[in-house]
């Protein structure tokens, strides 16, 4: 059997510095680069630099920087199930191993896009990195040094100034992170000529939206059977993908993703496309998994296969989140449709309790809003959000504490209860000595959402939510999960 290592792709120059060679931005930036090379928009290659001290770069470079990408799932009503091998890697380096390398790229004059992926704590200041480090430990720090000695090499030539695009999970990342960048410029004492330089780099704030499933170890017998070699950097992915780029769209014309075909956003205001997606994708999950995981579910796609779960959320997303948000309502219900698609996709196996962890703040900030401003544009309380927090109450009821772990009960079997420790001690005080009647319940309700660490407001000041709360509670304990669940979405 062949090993992928011995025909190099197409040479392209390298134009793009990516951080980070892990699985996601393998199953995104690159093939994305690698599809604006198919269609002769784009000439370049990436040039991947490993952000940490182990990593893929000898696997990549054993392999030509060639891999298979296998996209799998539904997309637009259509079973997708299509490989690529992806060629827009030109290769690695480890900045651990060749620092000398790493700067090196910085007198490349064709590079122009940096990209990364470092995790979201990637974005952060360390006080410990320093100039001379090799490397400094920190994304930050490295991508600081790399910099100034662009601005040496080209003596502070705006024309030769990058379109940084971080992808790593935080909120106005581009900004963060040239935030980061100025400290480091001036604890290190790089001078006002660098900082006002940097100026004339693009940090722009991304929005990025992809499950990449990565290598998929149980398959690999059968996968490289199918494609007759070995391919130790598989990667595996959704088909969906969504890139929301907050920039001058004129920059759009050096980087063509969306003339590639690409589903990539290019706006001035990327706040709604945020909101949408933490409202929606994010708020769906979080509205449905605990009460799925009472009812006896353990993945999104039991959930999406039961007729009763599928309805909650159905009816959460289209007629309680979506009439909250301000974009035009034929492209949020693409979006949930397409959320939907995702969710039921039979190649990904996501399981309800790694959504579940650290629930309150979870809901704190994906469907809290929701709530809230259905009640302020309608009057009314939303019945399944409600029932979701309900819900997120009797999951965090203590059945059992032992050794410092919460444990709560489902079926005759217990679960792990996962959140910061002072949620999880403030609800064992609430829940001590509910005896479940209607008194009880309603002061479990009122304490809970009175409770502001959990949410930042008195949530018990909004009208009749502890009552709607408390014959939830009601309703679930004496009718169980799935039979309140279907009283709730026939209101």
């Amino acid at each position: 059997m062949m090993i992928m290592k011995q025909k190099p792709g197409a040479k392209h120059p390298e134009r793009v510095l990516q951080f980070g060679e892990g699985n996601f931005l393998r199953g995104f930036v690159d093939w994305m680069i690698h599809r604006m090379n198919q269609q002769g928009l784009y000439d370049g290659q990436a040039v991947v630099i490993q952000p940490i001290a182990e990593g893929l770069s000898d696997q990549i470079n054993a392999q030509s920087g060639m891999y298979t990408l296998l996209l799998r799932g539904m997309l637009q009503g259509k079973m997708v199930d299509e490989a690529d091998l992806i060629t827009s890697i030109r290769r690695a380096i480890n900045p651990y191993h060749d620092y000398k390398a790493f700067l090196h790229c910085a007198l490349n004059p064709d590079l122009r896009i940096i990209v990364s992926n470092t995790t979201e704590s990637g974005i952060a200041y360390d006080p410990k990195n320093q100039y001379y480090d090799a490397p400094p430990a920190s994304f930050p720090g490295k991508l600081t040094v790399f910099l100034h000695k662009r601005f040496k090499a080209f003596q502070g030539d705006p024309a030769k100034a990058f379109i940084i695009l971080p992808c790593e999970l935080i909120e106005r990342n581009g900004e963060q992170l040239k935030q980061i960048i100025v400290r480091y410029a001036n604890q290190w004492g790089l001078g006002e000529d660098f900082i006002a330089w940097l100026d004339h780099n693009h940090f722009l704030n991304t929005l990025v939206d992809r499950i990449v499933t990565g290598y998929p170890k149980e398959e690999m017998k059968q996968l490289t059977a199918r494609f007759g070699y070995v391919d130790h950097l598989f990667n595996t992915a959704e088909p969906f993908h969504l890139w929301v780029i907050e920039g001058d769209t004129r920059l759009a014309e050096e980087f063509p993703l969306t003339q590639a075909g690409l589903n990539v956003i290019w706006t001035d205001n990327m706040t709604p496309y945020r909101t949408r997606k933490v409202r929606i994708l994010n708020g769906a999950h979080t509205m449905t998994v605990l009460a799925a995981y009472l009812a006896g579910k353990d993945t999104v796609k039991e959930c999406m296969d039961d007729k009763c779960i599928s309805a909650f959320m159905n009816k959460g997303l289209f007629e309680e989140i979506i009439p909250t948000l301000d974009l035009p309502r034929d492209e949020l219900e693409s979006y949930a449709n397409a959320v939907i698609e995702r969710f039921a996709n039979p190649f990904i196996h996501h399981h309800l309790l790694s959504i579940a962890l650290n629930s309150v703040s979870k809901f704190k900030t994906r469907v809290l809003p929701s709530l809230l401003e259905y009640k302020q544009r309608t009057g009314n309380l939303p019945p399944i959000l409600c029932f979701s927090l309900a819900a997120l109450i009797l999951f965090y009821r203590e059945a059992r504490f032992e050794n410092g772990v919460h444990y709560g009960e489902r079926n005759g079997g217990s679960y792990k209860i996962q959140d910061d420790a002072p949620h999880l001690e403030r609800f064992r005080e609430i829940w001590s000595d509910c005896d479940n009647s209607p008194a009880a319940l309603r002061r479990v309700a009122k304490q809970v959402l009175a409770h502001e660490p959990f949410w930042g407001v008195d949530l018990d000041a909004t009208e009749g939510l502890s009552e709607r709360i408390a014959d939830a509670l009601a309703l679930m304990l004496a009718e169980g999960i799935t039979e309140a669940m279907k009283q709730t979405i026939r209101e």
